[in-house]
């Protein structure tokens, strides 16, 4: 699910049981030496700057979703604003660079490497020697092991949302000298440097109730450019300041604010000037961007609306930096029960999807590159992407419904009652509300933010009193890319049109039917602020869908229950979420899509696999990889895992999320970051130059 930024890391995970029979799988990519990992789709958008042409000191008010309930990112109520405040404050061992790859941090680590394999994996980590906690104290093995024992999951007292990796370490002791950590597994460990991102201070770490407790809304020890100097609940406000105790290049800023702001609030916010850079959806990048144009002129954020029509007002003062998050929205299917527990039904519905096309819905009105996400394990850029999805097939029509016939589901059936005329027209009249609001209105980006989860519905127009969507038949008329209307052909599939006027063809023939029931499939969906993305993309796969006899009926929920009560719970068919991108997918994204197990009630334990789709050959690639210290088998294992992911069609990877930030134009280094893990200490504002100071006195 998205997170708005936080880390996979930070999220704890929980699904059901693949029910199909044997599978031939096509010849499996990503097995040779070649890297075909390729590049990142899209670079980051920072307003890059060298120091020396950054001010020193200012404040930088920063909207962020919440404060958090806890500064400690190993508790399971850790957010993305933890992830934030984490990385400004507390040594991390790792960083990620600009392709989403793990690189050594130099003001904590002058070297790392495996130095034994036999009879144990032993890692050794050479430490700055500057490197000290904001006491004084130096950074050493006594943190490290504290941290170890925090998180091997040995003591429950200790409340830890994760202890992959940890579990693992036999021991962990100083050196030759105090700034050597000597790290030995009890069993081989791929992953390692996914290990102390961040670490704590012993103070923290060493006891459960210091670390339970202690963590949650102070951290008196930091060892970062910035430390924490309030937490401000009733301001909804966290304030960092910089570090007297940073051994590294001093921090820009004298400040960093973060200030929660609701995403629907963030254009009234940036417009009053009370931020300075947030987080924001496209109409709010649109406004933003026409804002700041001489009239006339036209860009990729405006869609249809005319340019130059808005009044510059305060929000000319901000700039749009725009890139592709490090994670990505896919279609989950859930495997547990009704017609996707035949995994023949769900390969149909994965062959029925146009994945171009879906990704172009949101990524092309952005001027973002519109590529599907070809991995369900990695991104573009990364190490272990490489293009799996020729293990399912691409879009097929004629394929998707040989499936869905093989598994049984054939035209015709007892399907409901014709209506009424009366009753027809009644909701043809309550459709054309639902379709006009689901699909891109004249001036209307067709690229929002995903919102909380991913693109949401907004639970308005054309939704019955029990939260369904009417049968999207009968849609009023759209208005094309080529601007003219055009109307549904009559009994035509869900999706075709002609120009206005063009003769009708023949009726089509109906749904697929089985047993007597048509096959329907509930597709669930948010209904929070900034879903009109997830609205439009949910109803091209419906259309989609419809063209090879699949109905769907969509129900909108709140974001409350979205997730808590219908993804985790498996009530639904069909659903959008989105999974953040990780440097250690076999650590990370094993039980994404393992294999659901049995529990002692009768109940299955899923960990995070929400589709209930699971292989046992899926677990064991993970496991071998995990187990595997040479990168590139590890590597190939790991696409070897994806393949058989893609196979399975548990799931279906659809793009990678837009990242638009509203920045004040003389802020620099900051904005969309990409992969690449914020420097705190190079953020700063411009100094004001000559020209610029004439600029602002005329």
């Amino acid at each position: 699910m998205s997170h708005d930024g936080v880390g996979l890391r930070a999220v704890m995970r929980s699904i059901a049981f693949l029910t199909a029979g044997v599978l031939v799988v096509p010849a499996l990519a990503g097995c040779g030496s070649d890297d075909e990992a390729g590049k990142p789709l899209a670079g980051q958008d920072i307003a890059p700057a060298a120091r020396a042409q950054v001010a020193d000191g200012g404040t930088l008010r920063w909207a962020v979703d919440s404060v958090p309930e806890t500064l400690n990112a190993f508790q399971a109520d850790a957010d993305a604003t933890t992830t934030k405040i984490a990385q400004a404050v507390l040594p991390s061992m790792y960083r990620m660079n600009d392709s989403g790859r793990p690189e050594i941090n130099p003001d904590y680590l002058e070297s790392a490497e495996v130095v034994d394999t036999e009879p144990r994996q032993v890692v050794l980590y050479k430490l700055n020697q500057q490197a000290v906690w904001s006491d004084g104290r130096e950074i050493g093995a006594a943190d490290f092991a504290a941290q170890w024992r925090a998180l091997s999951g040995k003591d429950s007292a200790y409340w830890t949302a994760r202890n992959a990796g940890y579990d693992r370490i036999e021991r962990i002791e100083r050196g030759k000298s105090n700034l050597e950590v000597k790290v030995t597994f009890s069993r081989p460990y791929a992953d390692w440097k996914s290990l102390f991102t961040p670490l704590y201070p012993k103070e923290v770490m060493g006891t459960p109730d210091a670390f339970n407790d202690g963590a949650r809304t102070k951290l008196k020890v930091t060892a970062g450019p910035f430390t924490v100097q309030q937490v401000d609940k009733k301001k909804d406000e966290v304030t960092l300041v910089r570090s007297t105790r940073w051994w590294g290049e001093p921090a820009k800023l004298s400040k960093i604010v973060l200030v929660a702001v609701p995403r629907e609030k963030r254009a009234e916010a940036l417009a009053a000037g009370t931020v300075d850079l947030a987080d924001i959806d496209a109409a709010t990048a649109q406004r933003i961007d026409l804002a700041s144009r001489p009239k006339g002129t036209a860009t990729p954020l405006q869609g249809s609306k005319a340019a130059g029509t808005a009044d510059a007002g305060p929000l000319a003062r901000y700039e749009v930096r725009k890139s592709l998050e490090p994670a990505f929205t896919q279609l989950a299917l859930n495997g547990a029960d009704g017609p996707l527990a035949d995994e023949r039904v769900r390969r149909a519905v994965a062959r029925a999807l146009d994945r171009e096309e879906l990704a172009e819905v949101v990524l092309k009105p952005l001027g973002l590159p519109a590529v599907p996400v070809g991995s369900h394990l990695a991104l573009s850029g990364q190490a272990a992407y490489t293009d799996n999805s020729g293990a399912l097939g691409g879009q097929d029509t004629k394929e998707a419904q040989a499936l869905l016939a093989d598994a049984g589901w054939v035209r015709g059936g007892p399907l409901k009652e014709p209506k009424k005329k009366e009753e027809q027209k009644a909701a043809g009249s309550e459709g054309e509300s639902a379709s006009a609001s689901a699909s891109p209105s004249p001036g209307k980006s067709a690229g929002e933010d995903d919102g909380t989860y991913i693109v949401g519905e907004d639970g308005k127009a054309g939704e019955d009193p029990e939260g369904r969507d009417r049968d999207p038949q009968g849609e009023p008329p759209h208005l094309a890319q080529d601007g003219k209307q055009h109307v549904r052909q009559g009994g035509g599939a869900q999706g075709a049109y002609a120009p206005k006027g063009t003769a009708a063809p023949g009726a089509a023939a109906g749904p697929l039917a089985k047993d007597g029931k048509p096959l329907t499939l509930r597709f669930v969906l948010p209904s929070g602020p900034g879903s009109d993305t997830l609205r439009r993309v949910a109803d091209r796969i419906s259309r989609m869908l419809q063209r090879v006899g699949i109905l769907t009926e969509t129900t909108r929920v709140s974001d409350a229950s979205y997730f808590k009560d219908h993804i985790a719970n498996g009530e639904y068919d069909l659903a959008l979420y989105s999974w953040p991108a990780s440097a250690f997918p076999a650590t990370d994204a094993r039980p994404i899509y393992a294999k659901p197990v049995p529990a002692a009630d009768g109940s299955l334990t899923i960990e995070q696999n929400y589709t209930r789709v699971g292989t046992d050959q899926v677990d064991q690639l993970f496991d071998q990889a995990i187990a595997t210290l040479d990168e590139e088998e590890a590597r190939d294992l790991v696409r070897k895992a994806d393949s058989r992911i893609w196979a399975a069609a548990g799931s279906v990877p659809l793009y990678q999320r837009p990242q638009l930030t509203a920045a004040r134009k003389n802020l620099a280094n900051t904005g969309s970051f990409g992969f690449e893990t914020p420097v705190y200490e190079d953020m700063g504002f411009l100094k004001k130059t000559r020209k610029a100071t004439q600029a602002a006195r005329s």
